[in-house]
């Protein structure tokens, strides 16, 4: 990963970790990467769409919702980890994502 890269990565990161805590009315040093998001802070789906609009105006991204769905489909996110992961492929690839494995 590139130093811009990692550096997106902090962003994003920070910015998952607030936008659950206020969602979810936990402590925000409660939240981990760890943290899975339906289990331990009774988050939904819905959250997830909501980070990927506040994303694609913050980084300008032009790709669709459903394009996102398929790729969820076959790679679930259950994580806070997992979310910040998937958030930053589609960053880097945009409508691409679903040719990933």
């Amino acid at each position: 990963m590139t130093e811009a890269e990692e550096n997106i990565r902090i962003e994003v990161k920070q910015t998952v970790l607030e936008f659950f805590s206020e969602e979810c009315e936990v402590e925000l040093g409660s939240l981990s990467e760890q943290t899975n998001i339906i289990t331990d802070i009774d988050g939904d789906s819905l959250m997830f769409l909501e980070l990927i609009e506040v994303f694609k105006k913050k980084y300008h991204l032009d790709i669709e919702l459903k394009t996102i769905g398929k790729y969820i489909v076959k790679h679930p996110v259950e994580t806070i980890g997992q979310l910040i992961d998937t958030t930053m492929l589609i960053i880097r690839h945009g409508n691409k994502i679903t040719e990933l494995n």
